[in-house]
Formats: C-alpha cells, structure tokens, sequence
C-alpha cells in the first residue's frame, strides 16, 4: 500500500529518493519522509503528498549518498508527521522503511517498553525499529542477523529497508507479502516497492521472494538469504519498461492518459494471441493447461475492486460461450470461508497489480485444497505470476491513476478471449459465430477510438450531473456488472453517492429514491433485452429521474425518452461491455475534475491494496 524507495551508491540521495516518491505516490500520499545518512541520520518527514516534504525541506543541504525514503498509506495512527516514516530506533542509530502490517505489534510493544523503550508514534512500524535496536544491542549482531532475528518474531506482512548509522556502506531490505524489486547498477543499488522508481537508472532488477532478506553493499556487492539464514542465488531480470510511459505526457492527469491509451491497451492484450482473417484465438496459460479447463468442474474468479467487476462479466463469458460453471468471489471473503474447492476446480486471481494482499491469501487457500491457478495480472514479475500455476498479462502498461480504467478493459479483452477460445474448443461456439467475434474483437480498438472521440459531448453531460448528491446505474446482463463499474468509478474520484443495480431489480427498491434531483445512468446496448430496458427508462421518467442512456447507434427509440443520450458503436453482445465502459469513465472523470477532485489520487485510497 504504501511506497518504499532507498538508494546506495555515488550520486546524491535525495534527489534520487524524491523522485522515487513522485513516481510511487499513487502507493500512498497521507505522508511521506526521508531519511539520509551523512555522518548523522538526518530524517524529514511531513503529513501530506511529497510536494509537502519538498516544501518542507526547503533550501536545505540535504546531502549524502545513502537514504531511504516513504510515501504512506495510513494503517496505524493517524496522518501525520510524527507517523510519517521513515522511524527511527531509540538510540538514533537505525532507520526504517515499512509497507505492510506488523499484527502482534501491541504485545511486542509491550514487551519492548518493560525493557526500557519509549515510543513516539502510534505505528506498528516503529515497533519494528525498536525490536531490531534491542537484539542488535543484546547480542551485539550485525544488522543483517538482526533484522532477520526480529523478523522471525514478526507476524503479519511486510517489505522494509533498513538503514544503520554505524554501517553506512550498506542497506538491509526484506519482504513478506509485500513487493519490494531490488535495481542493479554500476556500483549503485536502488530498492522500491516497483519498478517505477528505478526503470529511469537500471534495466536490471531482482524481485525479492516472500522471507528474503536482501544486504546491498556500496562496493556492488548484493546477497540474499532467507529467513533460515540460507544463502541463495540472486536471479537477475531485465525491465521491459519505457520512461515515457510512467510519465502524463500532454495529459492533464494519468487517468486521463490512461483512458485515451485504450485503443492501444487493448490492442496490445490482443497481439499475437488473434487473428481473425486466419480464423485463430490463443491464450498461451490456457494451451498449456487446456484439459484441465476443459474438463474443469467449474471456475472461481477471486478479486477485489473493479477487478472482482471484471470477474463478473467473465462469469457471463465463460458460462455463455464456454459453458462452464463460474462463481466469482470477493477475494476477502473466500479466504476467510471454509469453501468447497478441490483439484477439478480452476481458480482464476485477477489483479492489476499482482501484489492485492486478500488476493494472494485467496490463492494460498485454494492451492491448499489442490486447484489450479490460474493468474490474470498486469505487473510483470508481481507475486501472483509467480504464485500462480499458469496465467497471462494484460499488457496494458503502468497504471498510474488509482481508478482502474485500461486494466479493467485489459482484464476483460483477456477473460473475453479465454471465453471464445474455450467455447470454440469444447465445440460450444459454431464455426460462423466463431469468426464473427474474432472480426468484431479485432475491431474493438477501433470502435473505442470512435468513443473517445465524443469527450467533448460526455463532457456536457458531466456538466449536467455535477451537482448531484446520489446517482444511480442500471444495466442488464452483460451491462449490469458495468452499471457496478461506473457506479464505483464515481465514487471513487468524485465522492458523489451511486450504487450499480440490475435494472429489474430497480423496482424491488431503489425506485423509492429517485426524483427530479436523482441521475439515473441506463447502459442500453442490449439487444436482447431492449424493450425491457425501454420500460425501465419509461418507469425511472414517470417519477421526475433524469435518464442519461448509453445506447447503439441510430437507437431513437431510447432517444426520444432520454434526457441526455452517449451514442457508441454496435457490437456483439458479449463484446459490448468493453465499449459501454468507456463513456463511464470519461463521465466519472470530467464530474470529479468539475468538482475540484484529484482523479489520480483520491482520498483515501491506494493503488496497491498490499495490507488486508
């Protein structure tokens, strides 16, 4: 959840340290701080994003070319400075950087104070710190021995990077369900919870495994052992990651950016796996393990946020297409249920970033009980992928804004691909229709550029819905899983009410809310069930609702009764959600900026949910 960056080498620290924390600010931005050694350990830290630090460290010489550095996330007390990490040991010898949760903090923290330590801060981390200081001082042990006794006494989930004023030629870093990548350059090192801090100085990296504690020395020298004091042998990688995509560019934020990047995203989840004038779909993690989907008893889509969204339209795919029986749980209640899963079942982990904590827990209870797994993620190299039996990447390139919008549709391209492949496999999906869909998804990209192009007008409508206090979004089949998805996006960036709800289920309920005052958003592409949708409007018009449908083109018949209408390209129905979504997200997006809203780092949330 939150972001860690340290460097050790040659060059100056802190500028090194400060752009790692830009980079990583949508990890966390409640506070931030460094810490740099130069002789004395000199700390910085400040309630606020990383411009608040800046400011607050002003004009003064920070210099040193050993520190480490933090952008949180708050758990453990409130935001504020004295919180802010990094934290420092009671006798000012070490520092400490933490991403995670320390669970038995309060009965270490107890046993520490009987022994003498005081605490400044509400935190778990500073917990950490102080029982590091203890058994180095007891038992007068490196740091390295140190932080992996204290580690061994831990419970719960951590990446940290620690720092000794006594040993400044080297840093000490370790990880437990929590990222943390490890760049390689010429007598340098950087840490950092991803790869975005470090692509700009090093293509080489080494992704640290769960309980293994990295020593990184001024001289070049890495080593890594596990929590058991086993030595072990560093796997080198190299980034497949460009600078201009981490950065805005001619955008006014990363979501935006983002948004208009889907034609490409898209795209790019689709090369090389189809080809719709030769007639062929292939999902590599699907080919090598074919028989055991094809002869799945079911499927179990576990994930959170927009991505369990996500797993609902492939629950719709897979049963349709493929006809396979598919449950789709929140990854935070399944791990903590007794469920029925044995080796006939598949368990698909859907996440963007890999690293989401409820998820990871999810897989280990199904890999207990035998299943497949099966990892669909955006990060290369992230814990899922490794986790995971099989899977595939989206590829849909960093996702910076903290309200999924690429990997969503990056999530669904790939879910809807497995979909086609499977159903045609098992004999489901007739040759013609086939080839249909593979032409229609192939033209996907298309068809959102089209979307896109309408910003201007979706940007009125947005004018229109600002001011409201609630919303609601109703969609039918395909389109009731993105009814939930821009119900969500609009609470997520522009704090505005909205639930999602199947447009049937309107009357069993929420019809009682709406009034003149109360935007009703209808996803009405569904040709199946079109003339039931008509009625829904007709029902949401007779009491006073405002109506903004998104319809096919050429679609008068909703147009006629719809206050505001977002037109977008005809598809198949299976395909429709990839095209429905997008007007969505430009409308969250221009009401939460007409608002006054940071779209990029909305309060509250986090980018990586690594913590439970």
């Amino acid at each position: 959840m939150c972001g860690i960056v340290a460097y050790i080498g040659e060059k100056d620290a802190y500028p090194i340290l400060i752009n790692g924390l830009k980079r990583l600010e949508y990890r966390g931005y409640d506070s931030s701080g460094v810490a740099i050694l130069n002789g004395d350990m000199n700390v910085y830290k400040k309630k606020g994003k990383v411009q608040d630090l800046i400011d607050h460290v002003g004009k003064q010489r920070v210099k040193g070319n050993i520190g480490i550095g933090h952008t949180r996330w708050a758990t453990h007390g409130k935001p504020n400075d004295i919180n802010a990490h990094p934290h420092v040991s009671g006798n000012k010898r070490l520092s400490l950087i933490h991403n995670g949760i320390i669970e038995n903090y309060i009965t270490l923290k107890e046993a520490l104070i009987k022994l003498g330590h005081t605490f400044e801060s509400e935190t778990d981390t500073e917990v950490l710190t102080h029982l590091i200081e203890e058994i180095q001082n007891r038992d007068n042990l490196s740091l390295e021995e140190a932080v992996r006794i204290a580690l061994t006494k831990v419970v719960g989930a951590y990446a940290i990077v620690v720092m000794d004023a006594e040993n400044p030629d080297i840093l000490v870093a370790a990880r437990k369900a929590s990222p943390l990548v490890i760049g390689i350059g010429k007598k340098e090192f950087f840490v950092a919870s991803d790869a975005t801090p470090i692509i700009e100085h090093t293509k080489k990296v080494v992704y640290l495994n769960d309980e293994e504690i990295a020593v990184v020395h001024r001289d070049g020298n890495l080593s890594i052992k596990n929590i058991d004091n086993k030595l072990l042998t560093p796997f080198v990688e190299e980034l497949n990651l460009k600078i201009d995509a981490i950065e805005k560019g001619e955008y006014d934020s990363f979501m935006l950016k983002e948004i208009f990047e889907q034609p490409s995203s898209i795209l790019d989840c689709m090369r090389g796996r189809i080809n719709a004038e030769e007639g062929w779909i292939k999902v590599g993690g699907v080919e090598t393990r074919l028989e055991d989907f094809l002869n799945a008893r079911r499927i179990i889509i576990a994930a959170c946020g927009t991505s369990w969204i996500a797993g609902l339209i492939g629950e719709y795919l897979f049963e349709e297409l493929a006809r396979i029986s598919v449950e789709v749980e929140y990854a935070s209640e399944l791990r903590y249920r007794n469920p029925i899963i044995n080796e006939k079942d598949i368990v698909i982990a859907l996440s963007q970033s890999g690293e989401t904590a409820d998820t990871l827990a999810a897989l280990g209870l199904a890999k207990e009980k035998h299943a497949t797994l099966y990892g669909i993620v955006n990060v290369v190299g992230s814990s899922i992928a490794r986790m995971t039996d099989t899977g595939s990447y989206i590829h849909a390139g960093p996702e910076i804004g903290v309200a999924s919008t690429k990997a969503f549709t990056g999530q669904i391209t790939l879910l809807t691909m497995m979909a086609i492949y499977l159903g045609y496999e098992k004999g489901r999906i007739p040759r013609p229709y086939y080839t249909q869909l593979l032409r229609e998804l192939e033209n996907i990209p298309n068809k959102v550029s089209k979307i896109l192009e309408k910003d201007s007008h979706i940007k009125y409508i947005a004018g229109e819905m600002k001011d409201a206090t609630n919303a609601l979004y109703l969609g039918r089949g395909y389109n009731f899983p993105i009814a939930l998805e821009g119900a969500l996006k609009l609470k997520e960036i522009s704090y505005i009410h909205a639930e999602g709800y199947p447009a049937a289920e309107m009357k069993h309920g929420p019809i009682a809310l709406i009034d003149e005052n109360m935007p009703v958003v209808v996803i009405a592409t569904n040709m199946s069930a079109h003339d039931k949708i008509v009625s829904n409007i007709q029902e949401v018009k007779a009491r006073k609702g405002r109506v903004i449908a998104i319809i096919n083109e050429g679609d008068n018949k909703i147009k006629d009764i719809a206050d505001y209408v977002i037109e977008i390209p005809e598809t198949d129905e299976p395909l429709t959600p990839l095209l429905s979504v997008i007007p969505l997200q430009l409308l969250s997006y221009h009401i939460a900026v007409m608002r006054g809203c940071d779209v990029d780092q909305p309060r509250n949330l986090a980018k990586s949910v690594t913590v439970e």
